[in-house]
């Protein structure tokens, strides 16, 4: 059987702070998507709970905005990472801290979105 992943969701309770947000840190591709917006990054995507939408089918128990913890690989030094952190003004929260991730043994930085949810950029590359 072959599966890959395919998206995620997150609730945001500002349009326009998360997407300035998830396009000027995470480089996310903004798609408009009926009253709200998802964001792409090349093959994956975050799917988004908003205001002015009603999804359906939802979870048994919704994710609640911040209640999201999601890591995304950063390619490059994860020096680099935190100074576009810093250039933005988004305070690292842990970090640089060794963590497993999909790829094996990486180096990781943790940081908070507009509402809370908690964000790893993990970084693959080695001597950092």
């Amino acid at each position: 059987m072959k599966i890959k992943f395919d998206h995620a969701v997150i609730k945001v309770t500002d349009w326009e702070r998360s997407n300035a947000f998830y396009r000027d840190v995470l480089g996310a591709e903004l798609i408009p998507r009926g009253a709200g917006w998802m964001y792409r990054f090349g093959d994956y995507q975050l799917n988004l709970h908003g205001p002015g939408l009603d999804p359906a089918p939802l979870a048994s128990i919704p994710v609640p905005p911040g209640g999201s913890d999601l890591c995304f690989e950063w390619d490059g030094a994860i020096s680099e990472a935190s100074a576009h952190l810093a250039q933005n003004n988004v305070p690292v929260e842990l970090g640089p801290v060794e963590r497993f991730g999909a790829k094996g043994k990486g180096i990781s930085i943790y940081f908070r979105d507009p509402d809370g949810s908690l964000l790893e950029f993990i970084s693959y590359k080695s001597g950092e």
